[in-house]
């Protein structure tokens, strides 16, 4: 069953880092457009080669129109898309400076109560998601400048808290079996501890 979440959550993560990729390279090319632009509106650049000038201008070198819509589309969907792995492999920060005195017993009861507490907000976050996308679908709101559907924005959002909810419920699961059985069934040596 851990293998399975584990696939699912990895997949999810390469998702994220594809669409990451994609967005940085959009910001890049339009940091290089814009600072190309205006550029070529200076005095020195019209001296130069003023024909090359402007038909580069004309052609639209530029920023990429829409940008911070794609960006803010982008982000959303990546945060959680990253969540699941982050989730499955116990990847969240831990201070253990107040519970290394603690006993395993009420170690793993903690880690269930943690892990119940995330489920039930990743679950709030996808519901609460669902709705704004049903209300985006009903009102055809769009971006302002490139005039894409906004609830287009909000399905990414859905479908990456969705497979993190579904994650979340999973290791609070195993938590509480953990801490019921007192046998271990997910391994912390991958979590990140400061």
């Amino acid at each position: 069953m851990h293998r399975l979440f584990l696939t699912l959550s990895r997949v999810m993560a390469i998702l994220g880092g594809f669409v990451l990729s994609i967005l940085i390279l959009i910001v890049c090319l339009s940091i290089i457009g814009r600072s190309a632009n205006s550029f070529l509106h200076t005095d020195v650049a019209q001296s130069l080669f003023p024909g090359l000038a402007q038909w580069l201008i004309d052609a639209g070198v530029g920023a990429i129109r829409g940008d911070f819509e794609l960006v803010e589309a982008g982000m959303a969907f990546s945060i959680f898309a990253f969540l699941p792995l982050t989730q499955v492999t116990v990847g969240h920060a831990t201070v253990d400076i107040f519970t290394s005195w603690m006993p395993e017993r009420a170690l793993r009861i903690l880690r269930a109560l943690i892990e119940v507490l995330f489920a039930v907000v990743l679950i709030v976050i996808a519901v609460q998601l669902f709705s704004g996308m049903q209300s985006k679908i009903r009102s055809g709101q769009t971006t302002l400048l490139l005039q894409f559907p906004v609830w287009w924005a909000y399905a990414g959002s859905v479908l990456g808290a969705g497979v993190a909810a579904v994650v979340a419920v999973y290791m609070a699961l195993a938590r509480v079996a953990e801490a019921t059985t007192g046998r271990s069934i997910v391994t912390d040596e991958l979590g990140a501890e400061h």
